[in-house]
């Protein structure tokens, strides 16, 4: 008989998982192909943002002493001796050189937001605190020869490097490039940012009575939702993914597919090896766990593939559902082996899958964060395994937590409200409830923490 797998808590199974990889090289990627990408490195301020003393208003540049003491009953009356658009110059040509923008005493520029402030102006003037009113769209250089200013008010105007100066860091290295954050980049003089790349990921489910989504199941058969789940999970983590299903339950068939997967054809023109191979199925103590028998020390040894597998562990981790799992090596490339159980693979994703992928990414924390809340209904818990509870929140204050459940499950016969069979919780669940193993009962009120599904 082979000795009992060693036990490891939660955290201790993420911290092996993530000791099997590192973030991926660097490469260099447009703005519009980085979304969603990693940034590899800081990014520093090419330019100041504003880049020059800007209009903040459409109105008239000028200088704040020949305005302060107008008022709506004696305005001051100014000549206009520009106009400044946004971008360049307009058809007078008079935005362009700072000499041509040069507005003297008495003088003033009639200017459109976001225009450079003509040098000798200090303030800009609400078009609507004027006696023209408005613009009309369309009519650029045509405005009045003076202007009644009927009172100054606030400057109007945005200081070149007053939001960022050159030389700042306006983004940290291990964010996640979201439009915002690509916008910030442009902003501040790229076109261009450096990035790890995105993982490549290898998702196998295994198990003989599996047939593919959309086919009609034979007597005991079952439908393969793991290798589904497991593939939008990664892919929305911002991987790379092929997948391939319902692989028989012999060893030779999972050493096949393996090997296969070394070199799969990805979409989108992707090139190169997994970075992360992900299996579900397999890895409990049953005659037909046949990931076990390809990773075990005891069943590998004199195999054909005994060379290919390294830095194999079989664990039991103090969690339910998911207890058994499994990591290690495929010549070389990183391996995470799940359970097959519905919500056991679903958990395992968001709590061991998702962080790898995550580091591989370049993500700077990629542990995943619990949050407290507040249980709005009891259940009970196993003594001695951090239960892992699918839950959903209750709206409409968001605080509290309940057990999620499927139409026709109102508890588990053990009364613990959870299973790693009750596949319909995840259609209703946007969260984890993490009850650890000294907490027997969960009682409405307690203060629980959850993980974020995403």
């Amino acid at each position: 008989m082979a000795p009992p797998a060693p036990r490891r808590s939660i955290a201790q199974h993420v911290d092996d998982a993530l000791d099997l990889v590192q973030p991926l090289p660097v490469e260099r990627r447009d703005l519009d192909d980085a979304l969603g990408l990693v940034l590899a490195a800081d990014l520093v301020a090419r330019l100041d943002s504003p880049a020059f003393d800007a209009a903040a208003m459409d109105g008239y540049a000028v200088r704040s002493a020949d305005v302060a003491a107008a008022t709506p009953q004696a305005p001051a009356v100014l000549r206009v001796v520009a106009d400044v658009p946004a971008g360049g110059a307009g058809p007078s040509g008079t935005a362009g050189t700072d000499d041509e923008r040069r507005v003297g005493s008495g003088e003033a520029a009639r200017i459109m937001t976001g225009a450079p402030v003509p040098v000798g102006c200090d303030a800009v003037v609400p078009v609507e605190s004027t006696s023209t009113g408005r613009f009309v769209p369309g009519a650029a250089d045509t405005g009045p020869a003076t202007v009644e200013v009927r009172g100054l008010g606030r400057r109007h105007v945005r200081s070149r490097g007053e939001d960022v100066r050159r030389g700042d860091v306006v983004l940290t290295a291990g964010t996640t490039l979201a439009a915002r954050h690509l916008s910030v980049a442009a902003a501040t003089g790229y076109g261009q940012v450096p990035v790890h790349r995105g993982p490549r990921v290898a998702v196998v489910s295994t198990g003989s009575e599996l047939v593919a989504a959309g086919v009609a199941p034979p007597p005991g058969m079952l439908p393969d939702s793991n290798s589904v789940l497991l593939a939008a999970a990664v892919r929305s983590a911002g991987a790379h993914v092929v997948r391939r299903g319902g692989v028989g339950d012999t060893a030779a068939a999972v050493v096949a597919v393996l090997d296969a997967a070394l070199g799969a054809s990805w979409p989108g023109g992707v090139t190169g090896p997994p970075d992360l191979l992900v299996t579900t199925g397999g890895v409990s103590a049953g005659a037909y766990d046949v990931v076990r028998e390809v990773l075990d020390p005891a069943t590998r040894t004199g195999t054909a593939w005994a060379d290919a597998v390294t830095d194999a562990r079989l664990v039991a981790v103090g969690m339910q559902p998911g207890k058994p799992q499994g990591l290690a090596r495929w010549r070389g490339v990183p391996w995470l082996a799940l359970p097959g159980n519905p919500v056991s693979a679903a958990v395992s994703a968001e709590l061991f899958v998702r962080p790898v992928v995550d580091r591989l990414r370049g993500v700077a924390d990629p542990r995943r964060t619990l949050v407290p809340r507040v249980a709005g209904a009891g259940w009970s818990s196993p003594a001695g395994r951090e239960q892992l509870v699918l839950v959903r929140h209750v709206v409409p204050d968001g605080a509290r937590v309940v057990p999620a459940r499927g139409a026709h499950a109102p508890g588990d016969a053990d009364g613990r409200g959870s299973g790693s069979h009750r596949l319909s919780a995840l259609a209703h669940a946007d969260a984890v409830a993490v009850v650890p193993a000294d907490v027997v009962a969960v009682e409405p009120g307690d203060e629980v923490h959850v993980l974020r599904l995403r």
